[in-house]
């Protein structure tokens, strides 16, 4: 059950050969004068260049603000209910004990 089953090779039914390869010899000429690759050129885009405002970047600010405030108060809300849930337990816990503890 906990082997790996590894698959059988299946063995060749009879004489198998490699298909014939012909290579043929090319010969290689010299171009009479060696040509210049072109000169690279820097693609053209066609958006327009980020302009940032005083308007703009305040309003960046402020949205990234907004977000760190948002995170940040789902995060404690989450801390929050952790720590009211483990003390609701502690105290059912101490509860539970108290009443095993009188029988």
């Amino acid at each position: 059950m906990f082997r790996p089953k590894l698959p059988t090779m299946p063995q060749p039914t009879g004489l198998v050969t490699p298909p014939a390869v012909v290579v043929e010899p090319t010969t290689i000429t010299p171009a009479a004068s060696p040509v210049a690759p072109p000169a690279p050129t820097a693609p053209v885009s066609s958006r327009p260049a980020v302009q940032l405002t005083p308007g703009s970047a305040l309003a960046l600010v402020g949205g990234g603000t907004a977000v760190v405030l948002v995170v940040g108060a789902v995060l404690v809300s989450m801390l929050l209910a952790v720590a009211i849930t483990a003390a609701s337990v502690a105290v059912c816990a101490i509860v539970v004990r108290s009443l095993l503890t009188r029988r």
